[in-house]
């Protein structure tokens, strides 16, 4: 059975950098498309970033390019993200996910049954 476990979030004030870091395991993280997700209560989760298992293209969300930073450590089957200058727009739980092949679960586009794994998540508060 595959499981995903973040680790990383905290209290940080505008303008701060967190790094996230996802552990997996029961599968290897370059099996998936494997990326992050956000959640706002009341608001639908969006796709922040991922990279893809098909060329290992990286995607980001227009709100974050240039602010975060993406990637995947095969050797020890895990995904981080560095997230610098933030914003009170970026608190969130924050979930990483394995899902597809390509990133077009992550940016809104994909049609096909949603098989995969995601983690329980882990909080981000940007507040002064």
């Amino acid at each position: 059975q595959g499981q995903l476990a973040e680790s990383g979030g905290g209290l940080v004030q505008p303008g701060g950098s967190l790094t996230l870091s996802c552990a997996a395991s029961g599968f290897a993280v370059d099996d998936f498309a494997i990326g992050w997700l956000r959640e706002v209560p009341g608001e639908e989760s969006e796709g922040v970033s991922c990279i893809s298992k098909n060329d290992g293209s990286i995607w980001y969300r227009d709100s974050v390019k240039g602010r975060f930073t993406i990637s995947r450590d095969n050797a020890k089957n895990t995904l981080s993200l560095q997230m610098n200058n933030l914003t009170p727009g970026d608190t969130a739980v924050y979930k990483c996910a394995a899902v597809g092949l390509d990133c077009s679960y992550y940016t809104g586009a994909y049609t096909g049954a949603i098989i995969g794994f995601w983690g329980p998540g882990t909080q981000v508060t940007v507040s002064t």
